[in-house]
């Protein structure tokens, strides 16, 4: 700024009418008088890790970084670097420095323009608080009074954390801690020379010496910092050469993003809370998220997974995942699917088959009858369509039969497995809201974060506790007996593992909800409680996609993440009845349907039909059986051909021309027979 001969006058006169003021008793209810400007300023909301570390943040009301800065976050040779280059008389004047000032007056008289502002650090808070100009007079004189003002009402410190907070960096950063993140990925309370240099130098002229836009103005800014941080004894010459060698960032880093839809909900729920301490732990939540944009990285670009990992012992969520990348994409990766109602296919006939023991209903060993059923007009069918006849519980949970698991509801009540639902914290949606029978098999929507939940249940011994990812959670309400609850556990940890997977024992159960919209896995060990969903955001279909083919390893890769090994279950109740079926008490041995009556009476032979004649063919003679429950033993003239077969269609050896008789034995040791002639 230039000035010319009646402004230099004037502005020496202002400033030695104002120290003849300040040297009076009228000086004291001058700046006593002072009205100052708002001292609290906005800063980010900021969402934390269980360690205090920065999960993610939000820009204030303008779009500015501006963050908090608490005692000790920022790096003690900083804020000597600062007041050496600044101010270095600021621990002992009162907010302005009248040698400063004189210097500042004589040089503009002398060179007819300003050399030097003479501002102090206390100064430079008053102008960026009142966002007032730095070349007028009037407004220099009124950042003095404001300065003065503020050293009367607050401790050096606290003037030197409105700094941090409100100095200017250049683009929408403002403050030491927002410019640390974005042009040196960290936080400043640990800063080389070279970065501590850097950041003294900025505000003086933020725009100048953006490094990201101007490197070389900003690496001359930082060494003349240097050059008198070394004269200020703050830094040796060999630290100053050392960090004058440094390369200055020529960008920005972007802010931290971890767990981004569990920051924006514990925000939405409390908005004026300007921080948020959360469960969530920041390594595991980097490396679960890692995993997320890797499990669906080749399977095209509308696949969505979500992952929970939480302790179960406290409820504490220690990584959620919402969406493979938190981006307006095909995958609609702003949806927190980790929230959303989906179907959970098989994933609940756990806690069907829990409280059905507890109910005395059924044991591991107990023996069901695995076959065409009819309850009152719904007649489900297993996945594969092929029904297994006798099998015990055990193999008909880790099987994932539907016909045993619905006949179980069906004998205890489709309301008992609500309540159940609703102790373990499931909110769940019934479609037309009067629950039936298909619940059991995944006929609702449930949330990911709820299944969860309810797995962690079962892991903790049958009582819930409510899942959270702030504050220290709560004791929730009984859903099963210990003894219930370790012998599904029991049961879960047979599963064979997915292909590749380690064979650890590994507690969990996969689903496939109905038109394949759903892949689930869930699993606990002695310690953590995981649940894995794959599908589409908008519900659509996922041809061919399976639960233990799309989930599991991902659930199996997430256990493999937390870094601690598989903590095994715990031991057997000492109440737990742990005997074959044969020790088992007579009515638990093999459970009888209260309701449900059976849609054949036995097999039958659909080819060939009785009294036909058949061309024997190179490849032999095809057998097809219709009605029954498997697995089928076909005989041709009493000799057996083909012995326990799962399939209902069978290709076998002809014996030779002429009429034979084809019979066919099922599961539940019911016989169809037929002659037929072959030429």
């Amino acid at each position: 700024m230039t000035i010319g001969p009646k402004t230099r006058w004037l502005f020496a006169l202002v400033f030695a009418l104002w120290g003849g003021a300040v040297a009076r008793d009228a000086g004291d209810a001058w700046v006593d008088a002072t009205v100052l400007p708002a001292l609290g300023v906005e800063t980010s909301v900021e969402v934390l890790a269980r360690d205090g570390r920065l999960l993610r943040a939000y820009t204030v009301a303008d779009g500015r970084w501006r963050m908090a800065v608490a005692e000790g976050a920022v790096d003690p040779a900083f804020a000597a670097m600062l007041v050496a280059y600044e101010d270095k008389r600021f621990y002992r004047h009162v907010g302005v420095d009248p040698w400063a000032v004189l210097r500042a007056v004589g040089q503009a008289v002398w060179n007819g323009r300003v050399v030097s502002g003479g501002s102090t650090l206390t100064m430079q808070v008053a102008r960026l608080l009142e966002d007032s100009g730095t070349g007028q007079i009037v407004g220099k004189l009124r950042q003095m009074r404001v300065a003065l003002a503020l050293e009367r009402r607050l401790t050096k410190g606290q003037i030197l954390n409105l700094y941090y907070q409100i100095a200017p960096y250049g683009g929408n950063l403002e403050g030491v801690r927002a410019a640390s993140i974005a042009y040196f990925g960290k936080e400043p309370r640990r800063l080389t020379p070279a970065q501590a240099a850097l950041l003294v130098a900025l505000p003086q002229s933020p725009e100048r010496r953006r490094p990201d836009v101007r490197p070389e103005a900003a690496e001359a800014a930082r060494g003349v910092v240097l050059e008198r941080a070394v004269a200020a004894g703050v830094i040796s010459g060999d630290q100053a050469q050392a960090a004058g060698r440094e390369a200055v960032p020529r960008g920005r880093v972007d802010f931290p993003a971890l767990a981004p839809h569990v920051a924006d909900r514990v925000v939405r729920a409390a908005p004026g809370v300007l921080l948020h301490r959360t469960t969530i732990d920041y390594a595991l939540q980097a490396q679960v998220e890692a995993l997320a944009a890797q499990s669906v990285a080749a399977l095209g670009d509308r696949l969505q997974v979500a992952i929970v990992v939480a302790d179960h012992a406290s409820g504490a969520i220690l990584a959620s995942v919402g969406s493979a990348a938190y981006q307006a994409d095909a995958r609609q990766g702003f949806i927190d699917m980790t929230r959303a109602l989906r179907s959970p296919g098989s994933t609940l006939k756990p806690l069907v088959y829990g409280l059905a023991f507890d109910e005395g209903l059924a044991h591991p060993e107990t023996l069901m009858d695995d076959r065409a059923m009819d309850f009152g007009g719904y007649a489900p069918q297993n996945f594969d369509r092929v029904f297994r006849g006798m099998v015990r519980v055990r193999e008909a949970l880790q099987l994932s039969l539907n016909l045993p698991v619905v006949a179980l509801t069906d004998a205890m009540g489709v309301a008992k497995l609500m309540a159940g639902l609703r102790s373990a914290g499931v909110e769940a949606q019934v479609p037309g809201g009067a629950p039936g029978l298909a619940v059991a098999l995944g006929g609702l929507g449930v949330r990911l974060e709820d299944m969860v939940g309810l797995y962690g249940a079962i892991a903790r011994g049958g009582v819930a506790r409510p899942l959270h990812v702030e504050g220290a959670g709560v004791e929730g309400a009984r859903v099963m007996s210990g003894v219930a609850a370790w012998q599904v556990g029991d049961i879960l940890s047979g599963m064979a593992p997915p292909v590749g997977a380690p064979v650890n024992r590994l507690a969990y159960k996969t689903g496939t909800s109905y038109g394949h919209r759903d892949a689930w896995a869930l699993g606990f060990d002695g310690a953590h409680v995981v649940g894995v969903w794959m599908g589409r955001a908008d519900g659509t279909p996922v041809p061919g996609a399976f639960g233990g083919d799309l989930a599991a390893p991902v659930l199996f890769q997430t256990f493999a993440r937390i870094g601690r090994g598989l903590v095994p279950l715990g031991l057997p109740p000492a109440a737990a009845l742990i005997v074959a079926n044969a020790g088992l008490p007579q009515p638990l041995r093999v459970f009888r349907a209260r309701g449900a009556a059976f849609v054949a009476a036995g097999p039958e032979v659909a080819f060939p039909p009785d009294g036909a004649e058949v061309e024997v063919m190179a490849e032999g003679m095809l057998l097809r059986v219709r009605g029954g429950v498997g697995p089928f033993t076909w005989l041709v003239d009493g000799r057996p051909v083909v012995v326990a077969a799962r399939a209902r269609e069978a290709m076998v050896a002809t014996p030779g021309l002429g009429f034979v008789v084809v019979s066919v034995i099922d599961g539940a040791g019911q016989s169809a027979r037929v002659r037929v002639r072959l030429r």
